[in-house]
Protein backbone atom coordinates (compact mmCIF):
# COMPACT_ATOMS: atom_id res chain seq x y z
CA UNK A 1 0.00 0.00 0.00
CA UNK A 2 2.79 2.58 0.74
CA UNK A 3 4.70 1.47 -2.49
CA UNK A 4 1.30 2.64 -4.29
CA UNK A 5 1.43 6.01 -2.54
CA UNK A 6 4.63 6.83 -3.18
CA UNK A 7 4.64 5.44 -6.74
CA UNK A 8 1.22 7.98 -7.26
CA UNK A 9 2.86 11.08 -5.23
CA UNK A 10 5.99 10.89 -7.08
CA UNK A 11 4.13 10.70 -10.60
CA UNK A 12 2.29 13.98 -9.31
CA UNK A 13 5.22 15.87 -8.76
CA UNK A 14 6.95 14.86 -12.11
CA UNK A 15 3.16 16.10 -14.05
CA UNK A 16 3.41 19.19 -12.07
CA UNK A 17 7.16 20.01 -12.83
CA UNK A 18 6.46 19.17 -16.64
CA UNK A 19 3.39 21.60 -16.19
CA UNK A 20 5.61 23.97 -15.06
CA UNK A 21 8.75 23.62 -17.11
CA UNK A 22 5.99 23.68 -20.20
CA UNK A 23 4.61 27.03 -18.89
CA UNK A 24 8.10 28.91 -18.25
CA UNK A 25 9.16 27.89 -22.17
CA UNK A 26 5.52 29.03 -23.07
CA UNK A 27 6.73 32.72 -21.44
CA UNK A 28 10.09 32.32 -22.74
CA UNK A 29 8.35 32.18 -26.11
CA UNK A 30 5.45 34.67 -26.09
CA UNK A 31 8.45 37.05 -24.67
CA UNK A 32 10.40 36.36 -27.57
CA UNK A 33 7.60 36.85 -30.35
CA UNK A 34 6.71 40.18 -28.31
CA UNK A 35 10.21 41.08 -28.56
CA UNK A 36 10.45 40.39 -32.56
CA UNK A 37 7.26 41.74 -33.03
CA UNK A 38 8.56 45.17 -31.29
CA UNK A 39 11.59 44.96 -33.29
CA UNK A 40 9.91 44.29 -36.71
CA UNK A 41 7.26 47.20 -35.77
CA UNK A 42 10.22 49.70 -35.13
CA UNK A 43 12.03 48.26 -38.28
CA UNK A 44 9.11 49.33 -40.15
CA UNK A 45 8.60 52.30 -38.76
CA UNK A 46 12.11 53.18 -39.42
CA UNK A 47 11.91 52.13 -43.12
CA UNK A 48 8.51 54.47 -43.57
CA UNK A 49 10.31 57.16 -42.04
CA UNK A 50 13.37 57.06 -44.20
CA UNK A 51 10.96 56.27 -47.22
CA UNK A 52 9.66 59.95 -46.29
CA UNK A 53 12.59 61.26 -45.59
CA UNK A 54 14.19 60.37 -49.07
CA UNK A 55 10.28 61.42 -50.90
CA UNK A 56 10.87 64.81 -49.13
CA UNK A 57 14.57 65.21 -49.84
CA UNK A 58 13.79 64.22 -53.85
CA UNK A 59 10.77 66.31 -53.77
CA UNK A 60 13.04 69.20 -52.59
CA UNK A 61 16.00 68.64 -54.75
CA UNK A 62 13.50 68.04 -58.05
CA UNK A 63 12.19 71.74 -56.67
CA UNK A 64 15.49 73.07 -56.72
CA UNK A 65 16.23 71.15 -60.09
CA UNK A 66 12.96 73.06 -61.70
CA UNK A 67 14.01 76.36 -60.35
CA UNK A 68 17.58 76.05 -61.37
CA UNK A 69 16.15 74.96 -64.75
CA UNK A 70 13.85 77.67 -65.29
CA UNK A 71 16.74 80.25 -64.58
CA UNK A 72 19.51 78.41 -67.13
CA UNK A 73 16.46 78.08 -69.68
CA UNK A 74 15.21 81.69 -68.52
CA UNK A 75 11.86 80.53 -67.24
CA UNK A 76 10.94 77.78 -69.93
CA UNK A 77 10.61 74.93 -68.71
CA UNK A 78 10.29 72.42 -71.40
CA UNK A 79 11.33 68.75 -70.66
CA UNK A 80 10.18 65.40 -72.78
CA UNK A 81 11.37 61.67 -73.33
CA UNK A 82 11.06 60.75 -76.58
CA UNK A 83 12.02 57.63 -78.92
CA UNK A 84 15.04 58.35 -81.24
CA UNK A 85 15.20 57.84 -84.81
CA UNK A 86 18.01 58.39 -87.32
CA UNK A 87 17.63 60.82 -90.43
CA UNK A 88 20.05 61.82 -93.03
CA UNK A 89 21.04 65.02 -92.24
CA UNK A 90 24.45 67.59 -91.71
CA UNK A 91 25.13 69.52 -88.31
CA UNK A 92 23.58 69.09 -84.99
CA UNK A 93 19.86 70.34 -85.72
CA UNK A 94 16.84 68.00 -84.56
CA UNK A 95 13.60 67.74 -85.60
CA UNK A 96 11.03 67.70 -82.70
CA UNK A 97 6.75 66.54 -82.70
CA UNK A 98 4.80 69.83 -83.85
CA UNK A 99 3.63 69.15 -80.13
CA UNK A 100 6.82 70.56 -79.11
CA UNK A 101 6.08 73.55 -80.68
CA UNK A 102 3.01 74.42 -79.24
CA UNK A 103 4.58 73.68 -75.94
CA UNK A 104 7.51 75.75 -76.33
CA UNK A 105 5.29 78.89 -78.34
CA UNK A 106 3.60 79.27 -75.51
CA UNK A 107 5.54 79.81 -73.44
CA UNK A 108 7.74 82.31 -75.18
CA UNK A 109 10.92 80.27 -75.96
CA UNK A 110 10.62 81.96 -79.41
CA UNK A 111 10.93 85.09 -78.36
CA UNK A 112 14.41 84.42 -76.38
CA UNK A 113 16.40 83.66 -79.96
CA UNK A 114 17.86 80.33 -81.33
CA UNK A 115 16.58 77.24 -79.15
CA UNK A 116 19.08 74.92 -77.85
CA UNK A 117 18.44 71.29 -76.00
CA UNK A 118 20.34 69.06 -74.06
CA UNK A 119 19.60 65.69 -74.85
CA UNK A 120 20.39 62.68 -72.83
CA UNK A 121 20.69 58.92 -73.32
CA UNK A 122 17.75 57.54 -71.14
CA UNK A 123 18.18 53.80 -69.63
CA UNK A 124 15.20 51.15 -70.15
CA UNK A 125 13.75 51.79 -66.96
CA UNK A 126 13.50 55.18 -67.94
CA UNK A 127 15.79 57.49 -66.46
CA UNK A 128 18.14 59.23 -67.58
CA UNK A 129 21.96 57.52 -67.26
CA UNK A 130 24.09 58.60 -64.85
CA UNK A 131 27.06 58.07 -62.46
CA UNK A 132 28.02 57.12 -59.21
CA UNK A 133 27.89 60.81 -57.98
CA UNK A 134 24.97 61.47 -59.97
CA UNK A 135 25.84 63.91 -62.69
CA UNK A 136 25.02 62.66 -65.87
CA UNK A 137 27.26 60.73 -68.58
CA UNK A 138 29.24 62.58 -70.50
CA UNK A 139 29.39 60.36 -73.44
CA UNK A 140 25.80 59.73 -73.09
CA UNK A 141 24.35 63.63 -73.57
CA UNK A 142 25.07 66.16 -75.89
CA UNK A 143 23.06 69.67 -77.10
CA UNK A 144 21.56 70.77 -80.64
CA UNK A 145 19.71 73.16 -82.10
CA UNK A 146 16.43 72.65 -83.55
CA UNK A 147 15.59 72.42 -87.44
CA UNK A 148 11.80 71.89 -87.50
CA UNK A 149 8.62 70.59 -85.87
CA UNK A 150 8.03 67.94 -88.32
CA UNK A 151 8.57 64.23 -86.40
CA UNK A 152 5.72 62.48 -85.00
CA UNK A 153 4.24 62.23 -82.00
CA UNK A 154 6.59 60.64 -79.47
CA UNK A 155 9.78 60.60 -81.51
CA UNK A 156 12.68 62.71 -81.89
CA UNK A 157 14.73 62.81 -85.34
CA UNK A 158 18.09 62.62 -85.08
CA UNK A 159 21.17 63.64 -87.69
CA UNK A 160 23.89 61.38 -87.64
CA UNK A 161 26.47 63.74 -85.76
CA UNK A 162 24.10 63.78 -82.70
CA UNK A 163 23.08 60.16 -83.25
CA UNK A 164 26.52 58.85 -82.92
CA UNK A 165 27.52 61.07 -80.15
CA UNK A 166 24.42 59.73 -77.87
CA UNK A 167 25.08 55.70 -78.82
CA UNK A 168 28.63 55.54 -79.66
CA UNK A 169 28.18 51.74 -78.99
CA UNK A 170 24.96 49.67 -80.12
CA UNK A 171 22.11 51.43 -79.60
CA UNK A 172 19.69 49.91 -77.54
CA UNK A 173 16.32 48.02 -79.25
CA UNK A 174 14.11 51.13 -78.09
CA UNK A 175 16.43 54.14 -77.75
CA UNK A 176 14.96 56.72 -75.35
CA UNK A 177 16.12 60.72 -75.50
CA UNK A 178 15.50 62.82 -72.88
CA UNK A 179 15.38 66.72 -74.87
CA UNK A 180 15.50 69.36 -72.13
CA UNK A 181 14.90 73.08 -73.08
CA UNK A 182 18.31 75.08 -72.41
CA UNK A 183 19.93 78.18 -72.64
CA UNK A 184 23.82 78.32 -73.88
CA UNK A 185 26.58 80.92 -74.13
CA UNK A 186 28.25 81.95 -77.13
CA UNK A 187 31.98 79.93 -77.67
CA UNK A 188 34.76 82.49 -77.60
CA UNK A 189 36.87 79.11 -77.76
CA UNK A 190 37.36 75.67 -78.89
CA UNK A 191 40.14 73.43 -78.96
CA UNK A 192 40.08 70.45 -81.24
CA UNK A 193 41.71 66.91 -81.97
CA UNK A 194 41.90 64.74 -84.96
CA UNK A 195 40.93 61.04 -84.13
CA UNK A 196 43.48 60.03 -86.65
CA UNK A 197 46.11 60.86 -88.90
CA UNK A 198 46.32 63.28 -92.20
CA UNK A 199 43.68 66.11 -91.20
CA UNK A 200 46.40 68.53 -91.70
CA UNK A 201 47.59 67.71 -94.85
CA UNK A 202 44.26 69.25 -96.25
CA UNK A 203 45.27 72.77 -98.01
CA UNK A 204 43.36 75.18 -96.06
CA UNK A 205 41.53 72.67 -93.38
CA UNK A 206 40.66 75.56 -91.30
CA UNK A 207 38.49 76.92 -93.85
CA UNK A 208 37.27 72.65 -93.91
CA UNK A 209 36.37 72.48 -90.44
CA UNK A 210 34.97 76.28 -90.39
CA UNK A 211 32.66 75.29 -93.63
CA UNK A 212 31.59 71.83 -91.30
CA UNK A 213 30.99 74.40 -88.12
CA UNK A 214 28.41 76.36 -90.01
CA UNK A 215 25.80 73.66 -90.16
CA UNK A 216 26.48 73.40 -86.22
CA UNK A 217 24.32 75.36 -83.48
CA UNK A 218 26.21 74.34 -80.70
CA UNK A 219 29.87 72.23 -79.67
CA UNK A 220 29.64 69.90 -76.46
CA UNK A 221 32.98 69.32 -74.93
CA UNK A 222 34.12 65.51 -75.55
CA UNK A 223 31.53 65.42 -78.66
CA UNK A 224 33.22 63.99 -82.01
CA UNK A 225 32.51 66.09 -85.12
CA UNK A 226 32.56 64.95 -88.65
CA UNK A 227 34.68 66.86 -91.22
CA UNK A 228 33.92 65.40 -94.91
CA UNK A 229 36.58 66.86 -97.80
CA UNK A 230 35.16 65.37 -100.47
CA UNK A 231 35.62 61.30 -100.13
CA UNK A 232 37.31 61.60 -97.27
CA UNK A 233 36.00 61.83 -93.94
CA UNK A 234 37.95 63.18 -90.36
CA UNK A 235 36.41 62.52 -86.81
CA UNK A 236 37.69 65.40 -84.09
CA UNK A 237 37.40 65.31 -80.61
CA UNK A 238 36.18 68.43 -79.02
CA UNK A 239 38.89 68.54 -76.03
CA UNK A 240 38.00 72.08 -74.75
CA UNK A 241 35.46 75.03 -74.76
CA UNK A 242 34.86 78.39 -73.18
CA UNK A 243 33.49 80.05 -71.36
CA UNK A 244 31.70 76.81 -70.91
CA UNK A 245 31.53 73.04 -71.58
CA UNK A 246 28.59 73.49 -73.80
CA UNK A 247 28.34 76.82 -76.15
CA UNK A 248 26.33 78.12 -78.36
CA UNK A 249 28.34 78.83 -82.40
CA UNK A 250 25.79 80.51 -84.31
CA UNK A 251 26.41 84.21 -85.20
CA UNK A 252 29.81 84.15 -83.00
CA UNK A 253 33.45 84.08 -83.65
CA UNK A 254 34.80 81.68 -81.97
CA UNK A 255 38.76 80.85 -81.86
CA UNK A 256 39.73 77.23 -82.95
CA UNK A 257 43.06 75.25 -82.63
CA UNK A 258 43.23 72.14 -83.81
CA UNK A 259 46.25 70.11 -81.81
CA UNK A 260 47.98 67.14 -83.33
CA UNK A 261 46.86 63.87 -83.16
CA UNK A 262 48.57 61.32 -80.99
CA UNK A 263 46.78 58.34 -83.48
CA UNK A 264 48.91 55.99 -84.79
CA UNK A 265 48.13 55.73 -88.09
CA UNK A 266 49.18 52.74 -90.71
CA UNK A 267 49.59 54.70 -94.30
CA UNK A 268 47.87 51.74 -95.96
CA UNK A 269 44.79 51.67 -94.49
CA UNK A 270 43.78 55.34 -93.99
CA UNK A 271 44.76 58.83 -96.23
CA UNK A 272 47.86 59.66 -95.06
CA UNK A 273 50.84 61.70 -96.53
CA UNK A 274 53.92 60.31 -95.84
CA UNK A 275 56.60 63.15 -96.02
CA UNK A 276 59.57 62.95 -98.39
CA UNK A 277 63.21 64.71 -98.82
CA UNK A 278 64.08 65.60 -101.79
CA UNK A 279 67.07 63.01 -103.08
CA UNK A 280 66.80 61.12 -100.07
CA UNK A 281 65.02 57.12 -101.00
CA UNK A 282 62.25 56.04 -98.94
CA UNK A 283 61.08 52.09 -98.47
CA UNK A 284 57.69 51.07 -98.87
CA UNK A 285 55.24 48.15 -99.24
CA UNK A 286 52.11 48.17 -101.27
CA UNK A 287 49.13 45.43 -101.73
CA UNK A 288 47.82 44.89 -104.78
CA UNK A 289 44.74 47.21 -104.95
CA UNK A 290 45.85 49.47 -102.14
CA UNK A 291 47.26 53.11 -102.29
CA UNK A 292 50.38 54.49 -100.38
CA UNK A 293 50.85 57.91 -100.54
CA UNK A 294 53.83 60.62 -99.93
CA UNK A 295 54.36 64.30 -100.44
CA UNK A 296 57.37 66.65 -101.26
CA UNK A 297 57.23 70.51 -102.02
CA UNK A 298 58.85 72.64 -104.38
CA UNK A 299 59.88 75.56 -102.35
CA UNK A 300 60.76 79.16 -103.70
CA UNK A 301 64.66 78.69 -104.66
CA UNK A 302 63.78 75.83 -106.59
CA UNK A 303 60.63 76.81 -108.14
CA UNK A 304 62.96 80.25 -109.82
CA UNK A 305 65.39 77.11 -111.18
CA UNK A 306 62.45 75.16 -112.46
CA UNK A 307 61.36 78.13 -114.00
CA UNK A 308 64.01 79.09 -115.70
CA UNK A 309 64.08 75.93 -117.41
CA UNK A 310 67.47 74.29 -116.10
CA UNK A 311 65.60 71.75 -113.91
CA UNK A 312 63.02 68.80 -113.60
CA UNK A 313 61.49 66.86 -110.86
CA UNK A 314 62.36 62.83 -110.94
CA UNK A 315 60.39 60.62 -109.23
CA UNK A 316 61.78 56.93 -109.16
CA UNK A 317 60.57 53.96 -108.07
CA UNK A 318 62.78 50.75 -108.01
CA UNK A 319 61.06 47.43 -107.31
CA UNK A 320 62.51 44.43 -104.96
CA UNK A 321 60.69 41.85 -106.55
CA UNK A 322 59.13 40.32 -109.98
CA UNK A 323 56.12 39.15 -108.68
CA UNK A 324 54.32 42.75 -108.10
CA UNK A 325 53.81 45.62 -109.92
CA UNK A 326 53.22 49.35 -109.50
CA UNK A 327 51.60 52.27 -111.32
CA UNK A 328 52.94 55.54 -110.08
CA UNK A 329 50.40 58.85 -110.32
CA UNK A 330 51.46 62.47 -108.84
CA UNK A 331 49.02 65.38 -108.55
CA UNK A 332 49.93 68.71 -107.63
CA UNK A 333 48.01 70.49 -104.45
CA UNK A 334 44.83 70.87 -104.11
CA UNK A 335 44.32 67.34 -105.43
CA UNK A 336 46.12 65.91 -102.36
CA UNK A 337 44.81 61.85 -102.94
CA UNK A 338 45.58 61.22 -106.65
CA UNK A 339 44.16 58.06 -107.86
CA UNK A 340 44.05 56.44 -111.46
CA UNK A 341 40.84 58.59 -112.00
CA UNK A 342 42.28 62.09 -110.86
CA UNK A 343 45.86 62.78 -111.46
CA UNK A 344 48.23 65.46 -113.35
CA UNK A 345 50.93 62.60 -114.03
CA UNK A 346 51.61 59.18 -114.35
CA UNK A 347 53.89 56.37 -115.25
CA UNK A 348 52.58 52.69 -115.94
CA UNK A 349 56.07 51.03 -117.08
CA UNK A 350 56.46 47.60 -115.61
CA UNK A 351 58.87 47.04 -112.91
CA UNK A 352 61.00 49.96 -111.98
CA UNK A 353 60.07 53.04 -113.23
CA UNK A 354 61.25 57.07 -113.51
CA UNK A 355 58.42 59.71 -114.14
CA UNK A 356 60.02 63.00 -115.54
CA UNK A 357 58.03 66.26 -114.64
CA UNK A 358 59.35 68.91 -117.06
CA UNK A 359 59.75 72.57 -116.67
CA UNK A 360 57.96 73.06 -119.99
CA UNK A 361 54.84 71.20 -117.96
CA UNK A 362 53.18 74.87 -116.77
CA UNK A 363 51.76 73.16 -113.80
CA UNK A 364 54.84 72.43 -112.58
CA UNK A 365 56.20 75.34 -110.38
CA UNK A 366 56.77 76.20 -106.49
CA UNK A 367 53.99 74.15 -104.10
CA UNK A 368 53.28 71.22 -102.39
CA UNK A 369 53.01 67.84 -104.31
CA UNK A 370 51.40 64.00 -103.87
CA UNK A 371 52.19 60.56 -105.08
CA UNK A 372 50.09 58.17 -105.21
CA UNK A 373 52.18 54.46 -105.17
CA UNK A 374 49.37 52.00 -106.58
CA UNK A 375 49.31 48.24 -106.36
CA UNK A 376 48.82 46.81 -109.92
CA UNK A 377 49.85 43.08 -109.25
CA UNK A 378 50.72 41.20 -105.96
CA UNK A 379 52.58 42.57 -103.04
CA UNK A 380 55.25 44.92 -103.98
CA UNK A 381 58.55 46.13 -101.93
CA UNK A 382 59.97 49.03 -103.50
CA UNK A 383 62.10 52.74 -102.90
CA UNK A 384 60.95 55.44 -104.06
CA UNK A 385 62.64 59.10 -104.20
CA UNK A 386 62.25 62.55 -105.61
CA UNK A 387 65.15 64.44 -107.16
CA UNK A 388 65.52 67.53 -109.12
CA UNK A 389 67.32 67.11 -111.75
CA UNK A 390 70.13 69.58 -113.40
CA UNK A 391 69.87 69.53 -117.13
CA UNK A 392 71.11 72.88 -117.99
CA UNK A 393 74.30 71.17 -119.56
CA UNK A 394 71.68 69.34 -122.09
CA UNK A 395 71.74 72.80 -124.20
CA UNK A 396 75.70 72.83 -124.96
CA UNK A 397 77.11 70.52 -127.53
CA UNK A 398 73.57 69.24 -129.08
CA UNK A 399 74.91 70.05 -132.66
CA UNK A 400 78.43 67.13 -132.22
CA UNK A 401 75.95 64.54 -133.01
CA UNK A 402 76.73 62.16 -135.93
CA UNK A 403 73.22 62.37 -137.13
CA UNK A 404 70.03 64.76 -137.20
CA UNK A 405 66.43 65.43 -138.49
CA UNK A 406 67.11 68.54 -139.93
CA UNK A 407 69.20 68.87 -143.17
CA UNK A 408 71.99 71.35 -143.49
CA UNK A 409 74.38 71.90 -146.60
CA UNK A 410 76.81 69.07 -146.09
CA UNK A 411 74.14 66.47 -145.43
CA UNK A 412 72.24 63.37 -146.89
CA UNK A 413 69.25 61.88 -145.86
CA UNK A 414 69.21 58.33 -145.10
CA UNK A 415 66.62 56.50 -147.06
CA UNK A 416 65.86 53.61 -144.67
CA UNK A 417 65.73 55.42 -141.24
CA UNK A 418 65.44 59.15 -142.50
CA UNK A 419 68.10 60.82 -140.49
CA UNK A 420 70.67 63.43 -142.26
CA UNK A 421 73.72 61.95 -142.41
CA UNK A 422 76.86 63.58 -143.73
CA UNK A 423 77.72 63.50 -147.53
CA UNK A 424 80.93 61.82 -146.57
CA UNK A 425 79.43 58.76 -144.67
CA UNK A 426 75.80 58.33 -146.08
CA UNK A 427 76.99 55.58 -148.81
CA UNK A 428 78.53 53.23 -145.58
CA UNK A 429 76.16 54.59 -143.06
CA UNK A 430 72.59 53.45 -145.71
CA UNK A 431 74.56 49.95 -146.41
CA UNK A 432 74.85 49.14 -142.28
CA UNK A 433 71.19 50.68 -141.81
CA UNK A 434 69.53 48.05 -144.30
CA UNK A 435 71.38 45.47 -142.81
CA UNK A 436 70.43 46.21 -139.17
CA UNK A 437 67.75 48.74 -138.10
CA UNK A 438 63.72 48.30 -139.37
CA UNK A 439 61.77 51.07 -139.35
CA UNK A 440 57.96 51.00 -137.81
CA UNK A 441 55.56 51.07 -140.86
CA UNK A 442 52.84 52.05 -138.18
CA UNK A 443 51.03 55.58 -139.03
CA UNK A 444 52.62 58.40 -136.93
CA UNK A 445 55.28 56.10 -135.67
CA UNK A 446 58.27 55.61 -137.60
CA UNK A 447 60.46 54.41 -134.68
CA UNK A 448 63.89 53.27 -135.88
CA UNK A 449 64.59 49.88 -134.27
CA UNK A 450 67.13 46.78 -134.19
CA UNK A 451 66.01 44.23 -136.51
CA UNK A 452 66.44 41.69 -133.63
CA UNK A 453 64.26 44.23 -131.57
CA UNK A 454 61.03 44.76 -133.93
CA UNK A 455 59.42 41.24 -133.23
CA UNK A 456 58.81 42.60 -129.45
CA UNK A 457 57.17 46.21 -130.66
CA UNK A 458 53.65 46.18 -131.44
CA UNK A 459 50.80 48.97 -131.36
CA UNK A 460 47.58 49.10 -129.28
CA UNK A 461 44.60 48.00 -131.52
CA UNK A 462 42.08 50.39 -130.16
CA UNK A 463 44.67 53.53 -129.62
CA UNK A 464 47.88 52.91 -132.04
CA UNK A 465 50.01 53.40 -129.01
CA UNK A 466 53.35 51.68 -129.46
CA UNK A 467 54.48 49.14 -127.11
CA UNK A 468 55.80 46.02 -126.18
CA UNK A 469 54.62 42.08 -125.76
CA UNK A 470 55.26 41.84 -122.28
CA UNK A 471 53.43 45.34 -121.40
CA UNK A 472 50.63 45.26 -123.79
CA UNK A 473 48.59 43.72 -121.26
CA UNK A 474 48.85 45.94 -118.66
CA UNK A 475 48.41 48.77 -121.22
CA UNK A 476 44.90 47.13 -121.69
CA UNK A 477 44.03 47.24 -118.33
CA UNK A 478 45.06 50.38 -117.73
CA UNK A 479 44.10 52.20 -120.71
CA UNK A 480 41.04 50.64 -121.93
CA UNK A 481 39.37 49.11 -119.32
CA UNK A 482 36.17 50.97 -118.28
CA UNK A 483 36.28 53.29 -115.46
CA UNK A 484 32.97 53.98 -113.58
CA UNK A 485 32.78 57.73 -112.38
CA UNK A 486 30.56 58.37 -108.94
CA UNK A 487 28.48 61.03 -111.28
CA UNK A 488 27.28 57.97 -113.06
CA UNK A 489 29.86 58.15 -116.92
CA UNK A 490 32.13 55.39 -117.69
CA UNK A 491 35.04 56.33 -119.58
CA UNK A 492 38.41 55.04 -120.35
CA UNK A 493 41.24 56.14 -118.37
CA UNK A 494 42.51 59.25 -120.27
CA UNK A 495 38.58 60.28 -120.91
CA UNK A 496 38.16 59.65 -117.18
CA UNK A 497 41.00 61.80 -116.11
CA UNK A 498 40.00 64.75 -118.12
CA UNK A 499 36.62 64.32 -117.05
CA UNK A 500 37.05 64.60 -113.56
CA UNK A 501 39.48 67.19 -113.84
CA UNK A 502 36.82 69.60 -115.88
CA UNK A 503 33.40 67.87 -116.31
CA UNK A 504 32.58 66.11 -113.02
CA UNK A 505 30.15 68.17 -111.13
CA UNK A 506 31.82 65.43 -108.32
CA UNK A 507 34.90 67.07 -108.73
CA UNK A 508 36.55 69.43 -105.29
CA UNK A 509 37.19 73.53 -106.70
CA UNK A 510 37.92 75.59 -104.42
CA UNK A 511 35.26 78.27 -103.21
CA UNK A 512 36.04 81.79 -103.90
CA UNK A 513 34.13 82.49 -100.60
CA UNK A 514 34.78 80.59 -97.62
CA UNK A 515 37.97 79.18 -98.96
CA UNK A 516 37.35 75.39 -98.53
CA UNK A 517 37.57 72.23 -101.07
CA UNK A 518 33.83 71.86 -102.41
CA UNK A 519 32.41 69.76 -105.16
CA UNK A 520 32.33 71.88 -107.80
CA UNK A 521 28.09 70.62 -108.17
CA UNK A 522 25.22 71.95 -110.92
CA UNK A 523 25.27 75.73 -112.16
CA UNK A 524 23.63 78.29 -109.88
CA UNK A 525 19.96 78.55 -109.81
CA UNK A 526 19.75 82.14 -110.08
CA UNK A 527 20.60 83.73 -113.58
CA UNK A 528 22.84 86.50 -112.25
CA UNK A 529 24.80 83.69 -110.54
CA UNK A 530 25.44 81.85 -113.95
CA UNK A 531 26.26 84.93 -115.59
CA UNK A 532 28.88 85.85 -112.37
CA UNK A 533 30.64 82.16 -113.45
CA UNK A 534 29.31 80.86 -109.57
CA UNK A 535 28.84 77.27 -108.85
CA UNK A 536 25.53 75.54 -106.97
CA UNK A 537 27.77 76.09 -103.97
CA UNK A 538 29.46 79.13 -104.34
CA UNK A 539 26.05 80.70 -104.93
CA UNK A 540 24.71 79.65 -101.81
CA UNK A 541 28.12 80.22 -99.93
CA UNK A 542 28.33 83.68 -101.38
CA UNK A 543 24.78 84.98 -99.96
CA UNK A 544 26.33 85.05 -96.40
CA UNK A 545 27.05 88.74 -95.24
CA UNK A 546 29.92 90.41 -93.76
CA UNK A 547 30.12 94.22 -92.95
CA UNK A 548 31.75 96.31 -95.67
CA UNK A 549 35.23 97.50 -94.74
CA UNK A 550 34.58 100.93 -95.54
CA UNK A 551 30.90 101.73 -94.13
CA UNK A 552 30.10 98.56 -91.92
CA UNK A 553 26.70 97.76 -93.81
CA UNK A 554 26.00 94.40 -94.38
CA UNK A 555 26.48 92.90 -97.61
CA UNK A 556 26.01 89.92 -99.11
CA UNK A 557 30.00 88.10 -100.28
CA UNK A 558 28.57 87.70 -103.69
CA UNK A 559 27.93 91.41 -104.10
CA UNK A 560 30.82 92.72 -101.90
CA UNK A 561 32.35 93.83 -105.54
CA UNK A 562 29.69 95.40 -106.72
CA UNK A 563 28.71 97.31 -103.08
CA UNK A 564 32.55 98.65 -103.29
CA UNK A 565 32.41 100.04 -106.80
CA UNK A 566 28.79 101.33 -106.72
CA UNK A 567 29.45 102.72 -103.61
CA UNK A 568 32.54 103.48 -102.40
CA UNK A 569 34.25 103.63 -106.29
CA UNK A 570 36.78 101.32 -105.13
CA UNK A 571 38.23 99.96 -108.62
Amino acid sequence: MDFELRAAKQKLEREQKDRKEKARLKLIKEKKAKEEALKQREAIEAAQRIRRLDAADALLKAEQQTEQNSVAADGVIFNRVLEAVSFQGYGDKIKLPASCFTELSNQGALDKGPMYFQLSKVSQEGVPMQTEDGEQQSHGTTHSGVLEFTASDGFVELPPHVWNNLFSSDPPEVPLVEVRYVRLPKGTYAKLQPDGMGFSDIPNHKAVLETTLRQHATLSQGDLVTVNHGTLTYNLRVLELKPSTSVSVLETDIEVDVVGSESITDGMDRHVLIPLVLGKVEVGTVEEGKYVYYKFSVDGNIGDIIASGDANVEVKIDTANDNGDTDLYVSRHPVIFPTQHQHEWSSHDIGSKVLIISPKDQSLGTGTYSIAVFGFKGTTKYQISVAIQNISHHNVGETAGSSSSVADVNSKKCRNCGHYIPSRSIGLHEAYCSRHNFICKHADCGIVLRKEEAAKHVHCEKCGRASQVGKLEKHMKVFHEPLHCGCGVTLEKEEMVRHQSTACPLRLVTCRFCGDMVQAGSTANDVRDRMRGLSEHESLCGSRTAPCDSCGRAVMLKEMDIHRVAVHQKN
